[in-house]
């Protein structure tokens, strides 16, 4: 392992800091790169009930002055964490550090500690990889900031009120540098991928505004004619 744990592939120059991007970002291309890019690139916004009893759980957990001791474990609430090398920073919800001989020395605190992330989701596990890329993603910027290797970590699920394990294994690593490889790229050229209409749109808090309608019409005229159509009904 090299000074900068396993997270480090780009050299040592890194992402210059005024093109990083936000960490969390990646849960939204996970789910749709359309979604990410209208809401990064184009920095548009709508809230749905979805979103806004996110927002209010995650209130609930990111109060940094409520971190705590508890023993041999100490618990860090919204802490920031950013990666040169991914070119990303953001807040982890909570990062938990258990005392361990073979752990990091933390600032200000005594002995050795293995840190462990944990974000909180609303909802259910999802049929896809994006919590736990945004999981791995809050990991690997550990690593960098704390030249370790940290094996694994954990989602939490308000409604199963469950803990999801997840391994950082290498083709979830490779998964998480290829998407904000392709997110740099998309946000240096300005572009927003085109719609495709999924099941997962229904769910969108964008889709008013993303329109996804208009993927599967041969041209505006007639996206407009339909509904026209529609309300003559």
């Amino acid at each position: 392992m090299n000074m900068f744990g396993r997270t480090a592939k780009r050299g040592l120059d890194g992402y210059p800091e005024d093109s990083w991007l936000a960490l969390s970002g990646i849960q939204h291309f996970a789910f749709c790169p359309r979604q990410w890019a209208l809401i990064h690139v184009e920095q548009q916004w709508v809230e749905n009930y979805l979103t806004t009893a996110g927002l209010l759980e995650h209130k609930r957990v990111h109060d940094y002055q409520a971190s705590e001791k508890r023993g041999d474990l100490l618990i860090l609430r919204d802490l920031r964490v950013f990666s040169r090398y991914l070119g990303i920073s953001g807040d982890c919800d909570v990062v938990e550090f258990h005392a361990d001989d073979n752990g990091v020395s933390l600032e200000g605190r005594e002995g050795l500690w293995r840190p462990f992330p944990v974000e909180y989701k609303h909802g259910k596990p999802k049929d896809n990889d994006a919590d736990r890329m945004q999981l791995c993603a809050e990991a690997m910027c550990l690593e960098e900031m704390l030249a370790c290797d940290i094996e694994e970590g954990a989602l939490f699920y308000q409604r199963t009120k469950h803990r999801e394990l997840v391994r950082f294994e290498d083709e979830l690593r490779d998964e998480v540098r290829k998407a904000y490889e392709t997110m740099h790229d998309l946000m240096k050229k300005g572009y927003t991928p085109k719609a495709r209409k999924t099941k997962r749109c229904d769910a969108c808090s964008l889709k008013d505004v993303c329109l996804p309608e208009l993927a599967r019409t041969a041209s505006v005229n007639e996206y407009i004619q339909s509904h026209m159509d529609e309300g003559t009904q």
